[in-house]
């Protein structure tokens, strides 16, 4: 049974596991376990939201979970194997600029300089719970690996991934450190299953 003590813990234990998700994102050659690895970092910001709205007392953070469980955990993953198998594409071995292995160097960097520059920002703000300031610290960082994924990468779809894969680091910042209203949520959500169609459809098409 989940004690309110025990929530705080579970979230941290979950932060660092979707960092580490962001991780196999940049360093992933495999196309379905990429998908995978969305669908995984995706269902532990549901687990998030969950044991933020125990902590917090609020209803909205259990819409956003119902929500990203619908379409992040269920939908778009479920579209992006529909048009893998399709395409009959299974590994992604071209990179752009940096190869896995830089590419996680730069990501370390981009971490240490994000929780450097936001110790000296929020740390005042969220002194008394640093939880807070965790969420915050790797919400940016995804947001910024991801970014490194849509530069690297060439494939169209893997693209796509990197792209969502900042979403759920805007995500995650937000339910820290700002309160994203239902509705923005909902049309961020349609916003990038749009993306994910016209994508597809242009892959396909080439």
């Amino acid at each position: 049974m989940i004690t309110p003590e025990s929530a705080p813990v579970l979230v941290r234990i979950s932060l660092v596991l979707v960092l580490v998700s962001a991780a196999f994102l940049l360093s992933s050659r495999n196309l379905p376990n990429l998908v995978r690895i969305y669908q995984l970092q995706s269902l532990l910001l549901v687990i998030i939201a969950v044991f933020l709205a125990g902590i917090e007392d609020h209803a909205l953070l259990l819409l956003v979970a119902g929500l990203t469980f619908i379409s992040k955990v269920w939908g778009i993953p479920t579209f992006i194997r529909m048009i893998q198998q399709r395409i009959q594409i299974h590994q992604d071995i071209r990179f752009s600029y940096l190869h896995p292995a830089g590419a996680l160097i730069v990501s370390i960097l981009i971490i240490l300089l994000v929780y450097t520059c936001f110790s000296r920002i929020l740390d005042s703000l969220y002194e008394s719970s640093s939880l807070f300031f965790l969420g915050s610290v790797i919400g940016v960082s995804m947001v910024l690996m991801g970014l490194i994924a849509v530069f690297s990468r060439k494939m169209a779809i893997t693209k796509v991934i990197g792209y969502l894969s900042m979403e759920n680091g805007v995500l995650l910042f937000g339910m820290f450190v700002t309160e994203l209203p239902f509705i923005i949520e909902f049309v961020i959500m349609v916003d990038l299953i749009i993306l994910v169609l016209l994508t597809s459809i242009l892959t396909v098409g080439i």
